[in-house]
């Protein structure tokens, strides 16, 4: 009995998803095939994680893997759960009764993200880690970032910035539940811990990534650090501008000590205000590319792709991902324009009001 209501239930969902894609619906779900004539015979299914955390989701990797798997005539759908791991969770099972072979995700976190991956595997359906390690999970491949290197990079960045001047430092992580805030955390103490004229005044985590509370989580740092505060480790552009508004606020603008990542509009923009430091930029089109590349060669049955060369460790499930690593770039003001050249933001939405005349200074156009 359990069995029938999980296939009614199953059955339900795939029509209420079957009408939504013909129209009317408000959600962000994409599905197409080029129409090629290649060899793949099965069905990718990608589902992002929200819009929140940060733009590129939707700005970036929705139409970079469009294009990737229009240009190669396979049958894929693409949705985004909205920070709601149960409606990830709910996505995941329309994309299984729709006959997906092949779904990658950017999980919420990893205990939904492997209840994701088992019922896959039950299916049969061979799932890809995007991003984000599911920890315990079951993926059969990983795509990312170095996200070690990330923190590192963070880190470097930061003492560059603060040089070997005795310095207070806070740090703004990630979301506690995603597995990248740890690994960037990590690499960014490697780096700054060493430096003895280094303090550490405040270091928390931010749930979800979420812009609302690190801007409290900062604010109370701040006052709780009498607004002793030099530089700030925050673990993306959208935390680093909550802190950067604290520090506005504070007649502390200008100072530019604070890091970021993903390179978005908002963090660039810090960078030629002279308010951010630097940022990290992971491109996302090569991210997107080597997701692309790696669920084409599984929906053709090769199961060990060329693209796999790297292994990442699954603490929590006791494995090793056999994994695509990719290396994220510094990005300061002095090279800001190799963002704009590689089209992950255009020249019209970075070098907008106030922030024209420093594109123009460098040659941005």
């Amino acid at each position: 009995m359990a069995r029938r209501r999980t296939l009614m239930t199953a059955l339900a969902a795939s029509l209420v998803f079957s009408l939504a894609a013909c129209g009317g619906s408000d959600d962000n779900g994409d599905s197409g095939s080029g129409g090629g004539g290649g060899e793949a015979a099965g069905k990718i299914g990608v589902i992002l994680p929200d819009t929140e955390s940060s733009p590129r989701w939707e700005a970036a990797d929705r139409p970079l893997l469009e294009k990737a798997f229009k240009d190669a005539g396979v049958d894929f759908t693409i949705d985004n759960a909205q920070g709601d791991a149960q409606r990830m969770a709910t996505i995941a099972d329309q994309m299984i009764t729709q006959g997906v072979t092949v779904l990658a995700i950017v999980n919420l976190d990893s205990a939904s993200g492997a209840q994701i991956q088992e019922k896959a595997a039950q299916q049969g359906v061979a799932t890809i880690d995007y991003d984000r390690l599911t920890l315990g999970g079951s993926a059969k491949y990983y795509v990312s970032f170095d996200n070690v290197e990330v923190g590192r990079l963070q880190g470097q960045g930061l003492a560059d910035c603060l040089g070997d001047t005795p310095a207070n430092i806070a740090y703004l992580n990630g979301s506690p539940d995603d597995n990248n805030a740890t690994l960037f955390a990590q690499g960014a103490h490697e780096v700054l811990d060493k430096i003895s004229n280094y303090k550490k005044v405040a270091e928390q985590a931010v749930p979800g990534w979420e812009p609302a509370q690190a801007a409290t989580i900062f604010e109370q740092m701040y006052t709780q650090a009498g607004g002793k505060i030099d530089g700030v480790l925050a673990a993306n552009d959208t935390l680093g501008n909550a802190a950067i508004q604290t520090l506005l606020r504070n007649g502390q603008g200008g100072k530019a000590n604070v890091t970021g990542q993903d390179a978005a509009v908002e963090g660039l923009q810090n960078i030629l205000a002279g308010n951010q430091c630097m940022t990290v930029y992971k491109p996302a089109k090569a991210e997107a590319d080597a997701l692309a590349e790696l669920a084409i060669a599984l929906t053709k049955g090769d199961e060990k792709p060329d693209i796999v060369k790297g292994e990442t460790e699954d603490s929590e499930g006791g494995r090793t991902v056999p994994s695509v690593l990719l290396d994220p770039v510094t990005i300061t003001k002095d090279n800001v324009n190799q963002v704009v050249d590689d089209g992950q933001v255009t020249a019209a939405d970075l070098c907008t009001g106030e922030f024209a005349a420093a594109c123009t200074e460098l040659g941005i156009s």
